[in-house]
């Protein structure tokens, strides 16, 4: 194997490749092997987490495999965001002629100009925009391409993305206007680009144009999170936005089939980091909330209020049944309640043990997670609260950190 500057890209291929606008070095048009998907990610579960890279984080990996003989034939890569960064992801591919954008992010980390991608730096025009979930980093600046850029295309996400990704928008907009930040992009042009959107179900076939087919593998994840498969005539390609090989408690694991590919492009998040085991994490979650609130403090778990919220909905509802705990845990937003909705609706996409358990109880109907009102900030006695934003950066989670940091008996997680 052969690994090219830590770049942002996991490649196989048997063609020339060019990618432009990220730090790397490549090999000339070096003949390379094409390799199956469904090996490559079982590798990268393993491989990933016994990397030792230089210490920036980089979403992406590049690997390729060096073979005798290849055809020529070219794919392009465009990178706009997060090729050496975490945040912004926008990859545009062009397979055989067929130009495709994947993801269209902003990075949170950033006010200026740099929160969005460079659209300026696409020369000519795009068959078609692929988003893999609803996360801001990689769909945030959809409105502002759609409805000022001016993109007018097919674009496709899943149906749960499609449900899910207005109420993040929303929400982000509403945060920003209570910071006083102006950003690029209204509710109205929300609504208007996903007026556009096309949704899409796992593995189905859909044919852009007379040339172009792209296919959806289900990417754990989030719910609604997808691995995008793209053909061009006899080239092929995947690009998995962010996927988890990991079952969690609301979710399967990322799932693809055994395919021949030129061009894998995959995220590579934690690929420098050795992280402790999920069974680990969750119990020193547990126990640090449990010492807290048995010792008569308030716990603070700035969180956004899709995703990640729902995990840990589920894992404190768990505990507390299990412990008999009355502690009250607390969410704080209405965003989450419509979200909580949207989950018991979309069951097919979370992991077997909830689909198999529906009939007796949905996972998603929670007796100990209740609505928070303002008022409560400063009432007496120990609880959970699930705030937005998860950056602390405003809202009502900066209001409660505010309030209850100074008191050494009350806790703040950051569950990422």
């Amino acid at each position: 194997f052969l690994g090219i500057n830590d770049p942002g890209f996991l490649l196989s291929r048997h063609r020339p490749l060019a990618i432009s606008n990220c730090p790397t070095t490549s090999s000339d048009d070096l003949p390379l092997q094409p390799l199956a998907a469904g090996r490559w990610l079982r590798f990268l579960g393993k491989l990933l987490p016994v990397l030792r890279w230089p210490p920036q984080a980089c979403p992406f990996l590049l690997l390729v495999e060096i073979r005798q003989s290849a055809p020529a034939m070219g794919i392009e890569c465009l990178v706009l965001g997060a090729g050496q960064e975490i945040g912004k992801s926008c990859v545009i591919v062009t397979i055989n002629g067929m130009r495709i954008m994947f993801d269209c992010g902003m990075h949170l980390g950033h006010s200026d100009e740099e929160r969005y991608p460079d659209f300026s730096l696409i020369d000519g025009s795009l068959d078609c925009v692929v988003i893999t979930h609803f996360h801001l980093d990689h769909i945030g600046a959809l409105p502002y391409f759609t409805e000022v850029v001016g993109y007018n295309g097919p674009i496709y996400m899943t149906y749960p993305t499609k449900a899910l990704a207005p109420l993040m928008l929303e929400d982000f907009l509403r945060i920003s206007v209570g910071r006083g930040v102006e950003e690029k992009f209204t509710a109205e042009d929300i609504s208007a680009c996903m007026k556009k959107v096309t949704p899409i179900d796992l593995k189905q076939n859909i044919q852009v144009g007379k040339d172009l087919q792209i296919r959806a593998y289900y990417a754990g994840h989030v719910l609604g999170a997808a691995m995008v498969y793209a053909k061009v005539g006899d080239a092929s390609m995947v690009y998995t936005g962010d996927y988890n090989m990991t079952p969690d408690r609301h979710l399967g694991a990322a799932q693809i089939d055994p395919l021949e590919l030129d061009l894998v492009i995959t995220e590579s998040t934690y690929a420098t980091t050795v992280r402790d085991s999920k069974y680990a994490s969750e119990r020193k979650f547990l126990k640090a909330v449990h010492d807290c609130v048995v010792a008569g403090g308030k716990v603070l778990i700035p969180t956004f209020a899709l995703g990640r919220a729902q995990e840990l909905f589920i894992l404190l509802e768990d505990y507390w049944e299990r412990m008999n705990l009355k502690v009250p845990i607390y969410f704080s937003s209405g965003l989450t309640k419509q979200a909580n909705i949207y989950y018991k609706t979309l069951m097919s996409w979370t992991n077997k043990k909830i689909k198999d358990t529906i009939a007796l109880q949905n996972a998603f109907n929670l007796k100990h997670v209740v609505s928070f009102d303002r008022s409560q900030i400063n009432a007496p006695g120990p609880c959970v609260l699930f705030a937005s934003p998860g950056m602390l950066s405003g809202g009502l989670s900066l209001e409660v950190f505010k309030q209850w940091a100074p008191s050494e008996v009350n806790l703040v997680m950051l569950p990422g």
